[in-house]
């Protein structure tokens, strides 16, 4: 998946993001939150317009590549953050795909669907959409610049899985009793 990277920036009630690589492609909001949503739909609709003139993509840079950007770097220098902002296009056709899933996942899925009145198909393209737009702190080696931003409005932390933790129980404990 394509995600380009924001420049944010701001304060209480008056936060900005704009996007390095798609000129012109900005946002404003009131809080951090509308405008994560708000960046996310200007970049969907900047590559629209670019598509719908024939005109090519810029390439994503990575992380590294806009933090080197002299500009980037010196809005950085007073105090703005970066942050990944996911490129979700609509082509306006469906693509069939063959997925495997829990049996009670899928009955919880069929459930949840039925009352909101929607396919097994739409529930789960909204709910990854959802997933795929949630919030994304800005990266490791930006958090510095985060703090301002997290000092006006906490975000939510992912949750940090314990320095050598294992997905599978007892796996860390099987390592330990080799060495």
């Amino acid at each position: 998946m394509t995600q380009y990277v924001a420049l944010v920036d701001g304060e209480r009630g008056a936060y900005g993001a704009t996007v390095p690589d798609l000129p012109g492609c900005t946002s404003a909001a009131d809080t951090i939150d509308e405008l994560r949503r708000d960046i996310i739909e200007a970049v969907r609709l900047w590559i629209e317009d670019a598509a719908a003139d024939g005109e090519e993509l810029p390439r994503a840079r990575s992380l590294e590549e806009v933090r080197r950007d002299p500009e980037v770097a010196a809005a950085l220098a007073q105090g703005a953050a970066l942050a990944l902002v996911p490129v979700v296009r609509d082509y306006g056709r469906l693509k069939k795909a063959n997925i495997s899933l829990d049996a009670g996942l899928l009955e919880a899925i069929d459930a949840a669907a039925d009352e909101r009145g929607l396919t097994r198909s739409s529930f789960l393209a909204t709910a990854a959409q959802e997933k795929i737009r949630e919030d994304k702190l800005p990266s490791t080696a930006a958090k510095r610049s985060v703090k301002r931003l997290r000092e006006a409005i906490p975000l939510k932390e992912p949750k940090a899985r314990k320095r050598g933790a294992s997905r599978r129980k007892g796996a860390s404990a099987k390592r330990r009793a080799k060495a």
